[in-house]
Parts: C-alpha cells; sequence; structure tokens
C-alpha cells in the first residue's frame, strides 16, 4: 500500500535506529503482532512487561509505514467532538472514551520516562478555536460537555484570545495537559525497552494463516511458521487489506515542517493549535524549533490523486500558517501527503471476527492514533492476560450503540 509520499523530517531525527533480520526459522509464542509501529510497539512493551514471549513481524523495517508520518500531537479530544460523540454512543460511553484517552496520555508520559530512547514527551496545552462565528455556539455546547464530566479545560473569548496570539478569534476551548512527542523514537523506545521478551523480525511479510489446534500458525512470504495463541494485527492502514472494516474511512492528508525558527514571539506556550473546521488545519512546534502544520484532507485514498494536490497543499498550509501568524518567515523544509483513516462513527476499532479466532485487529483510527492505540493496546493486552476486559466492548466492531 502507497502510504505517503514526499521528503519525510522524522527519519531525519533519528538517523541510526535498530535494525532486525528477517525471521529465518520456524518459532512458537504466545503473542505474534503483526506491524512494527506505533500500535505494535504499544503491545510489544506492554505484554512484555507481563512476562509473555512475543513475536514482532513487519513487512519493512520498524517505523517505516505510517510512524514516519505520524504528527504526534498527543489529545483526547478528536476529530468527532465529544458533542457529536454523546449523540452518537449516548453520554456515558462517550465520557468513558474520553476518560481513557485522558488516562492513556499519562500512561504514555509515564512510559516514555521509562525508556532507553527519549521520544522527546513534551506536554502541551492546546487551542480549539471557532473557525466561523457559526461554531461559537458548537464550542459552547462542547465546553459544558467537558466541564460537566471533569476535563480541565478553559472558554476563551475574543479578546483573551487576541492577548495571547497574533490572530483574533471569536472564541476558542484552551485544553489543558495535551503533549506532544517524536513518534519515531517512541516506537524504537518502546522496542529497545521490550527486549528480551519481544524478538523482531523485519523484511518478514505474514502472507497466510492456519487454525491448528488451540493455535494460529502464520505462514510468512519465506516459507517460515509463526505459530502463537494469539495475534495482534498492528498494521495500520494495511489492516485493511487483511480484513476489511465497514466502519474504516480512507483519505489523504497533508503535512509541512517548516526551516528553523528564530523564536515563537506571540505563540502562547508553545501550544498545540487546530480549529473546528472541518477539513481543519493544525499546528505544533518540534524541540529543533520548527513548526509542523497539517490537515487541509481531502476525500480520496487514490494515492495518484493525492500525490498530485501535494505541492499545492504545501503551498497551502504556508499560507495558512501566514494568516495565523504573519510575521513569521516560513517555507516548507519537509512535506508530505499521506494516506489518512478515520472511522465513520469516531472511534477507534478493535476487530475481532469468527474466522480470526484469538485474533485482535487493532485499528487507531482517527486524528488521535497514537492515544487511540494505547487504550487499545492496554484493553487487549488485559484481554490476553486475564481473559475479561471491562471496557474493550466500546471499541469492538460489533458495538451495539455504532
Amino acid at each position: 500500500m502507497n502510504l505517503q509520499n514526499g521528503k519525510l523530517y522524522w527519519p531525519d531525527t533519528f538517523q541510526s535506529p535498530a535494525s532486525y533480520p528477517s525471521l529465518e526459522e520456524d518459532m512458537t509464542v504466545d503473542v505474534l503482532i503483526i506491524g512494527g509501529g506505533g500500535s505494535g510497539a504499544q503491545c510489544a512493551y506492554l505484554l512484555s512487561k507481563q512476562g509473555l514471549s512475543v513475536a514482532v513481524a513487519d513487512k519493512r523495517s520498524f517505523g517505516e509505514g505510517s510512524t514516519s508520518s505520524n504528527t504526534s500531537l498527543i489529545q483526547y479530544a478528536g476529530d468527532k467532538t465529544f458533542t457529536q460523540l454523546i449523540h452518537t454512543f449516548g453520554e456515558k460511553n462517550a465520557s468513558k472514551h474520553l476518560k481513557l484517552c485522558e488516562t492513556a496520555i499519562s500512561d504514555i508520559e509515564a512510559i516514555c520516562a521509562d525508556l532507553p530512547i527519549q521520544a522527546d514527551f513534551t506536554r502541551r496545552n492546546s487551542l480549539y478555536y471557532a473557525s466561523c462565528k457559526d461554531d461559537v455556539k458548537k464550542l459552547k455546547e462542547e465546553y459544558s460537555y467537558l466541564i460537566k464530566h471533569g476535563f480541565s479545560v478553559e472558554w476563551w473569548d475574543e479578546d483573551l484570545i487576541a492577548s495571547r496570539y497574533p490572530f483574533s478569534k471569536k472564541a476558542a476551548l484552551y485544553y489543558l495537559n495535551d503533549a506532544e512527542m517524536n513518534p519515531l523514537k517512541f516506537v524504537h523506545g518502546l522496542f529497545e525497552a521490550a527486549k528480551p521478551a519481544a524478538k523482531y523480525f523485519e523484511q518478514t511479510k505474514i502472507n497466510g494463516m492456519k487454525r491448528k489446534g488451540q493455535k494460529n500458525h502464520f505462514y510468512t512470504d519465506k516459507g517460515r511458521t509463526i505459530a502463537a495463541k494469539y495475534a495482534i494485527i498492528c498494521g495500520g492502514y494495511e489492516t485493511l487489506e487483511m480484513k476489511k472494516e465497514k466502519n474504516a474511512v480512507m483519505e489523504s492528508t497533508y503535512t509541512i515542517v517548516t526551516n528553523v525558527m528564530e523564536d515563537f514571539e506571540g505563540w502562547h506556550e508553545r501550544s498545540l493549535i487546530w480549529e473546528s473546521a472541518r477539513p481543519y488545519i493544525y499546528l505544533r512546534t518540534t524541540p529543533d524549533n520548527r513548526i509542523i502544520a497539517g490537515g487541509l484532507d481531502e476525500a480520496t485514498n487514490i494515492p495518484e490523486e493525492r500525490d498530485a494536490k501535494l505541492l499545492n497543499k504545501r503551498d497551502l498550509l504556508i499560507q495558512e500558517l501566514n494568516k495565523l501568524f504573519p510575521d513569521y518567515d516560513v517555507k516548507a523544509d519537509y512535506y508530505l501527503s499521506a494516506l489518512y483513516g478515520g472511522t465513520h462513527d469516531g472511534l477507534p476499532v478493535v476487530g475481532m471476527y469468527e474466522n480470526w479466532p484469538d485474533c485482535f485487529f487493532l485499528m487507531g483510527y482517527g486524528d488521535n492514533g497514537t492515544v487511540y492505540s494505547m487504550v487499545l493496546s492496554k484493553l487487549i493486552c488485559e484481554q490476553i492476560v486475564t481473559g475479561k476486559s471491562q471496557d474493550l466492548g466500546l471499541y469492538t466492531q460489533t458495538r451495539p450503540f455504532a
């Protein structure tokens, strides 16, 4: 699958990642993880802490898929607002989801502090502004629900926004204690920390599975076999090549990373910034003082159509950035187009299918993919270790309230 195109930023920030051999002999483990990206790394880390034997197989090198185009704004609020989730799932379930995401951010922070490779995790607040006057009412409703359920968020009016930034917006929500990090360092740090309980195999494509007794036997493209009691398919968007999921929606998104800035004058607390419009734009800064700007999504999953718009989208993102920060002298040192996956109803998915016994398809689709993957990884690992996960049903593809 053609996941992205362009000049990628994260590989330049971590130029000597560990490499691993392809699988050359048959093996048996407790859990096979298919996919060496963010969700696979989180599962490997959590399972290794439980003392289970784990194998991770990826047809590429680890972190070379969508991890390399992940912009890593770490937030609990998502593309579908709390209000929208309430209308679909009910207030109790929607609140539970956001609380799980909020906890996941703290989990990621604690894990990052324990990793041998520093993932540049930094707490940031988030400005979520009304893109137009008509969206102010929606933000007020969103704010009331967030406050009711105990989330740390502030209401900012036009004067307060203008006093903190060089632009004016009618209203905004200011979310406290979101975060940012380097997704590629995070992935490799997790894999390093999960040794020796986890064994890793790159350039190892899984192309078949057969149930034998109480185990699934997975076959590689080189004729090797991995027998496992459980499997977690963490192939990102390529998971859909193994099992179609009707709730998934594939689109295209665009990102730029600017030149190094001398300073961020006028950018309050170097906050994350995004907006109520759909499609939206978003901004964050990096440890080496660049700006990541992204969004302007297109409703196409055809790589040729996506990539044909890349240069135009690059220029549009620069224009949008300059509208907000007109005194910044910016150009795009890096720019890319990428496949982007979400869901129709706004929640990520754990697929558990009858013809895939003891297999979990982890689909952390949405604009909070890293956070969703932590939520789902914890629930799947809990299910594997204890045989029961109280909150897993909120995310399965059979959820009755979807």
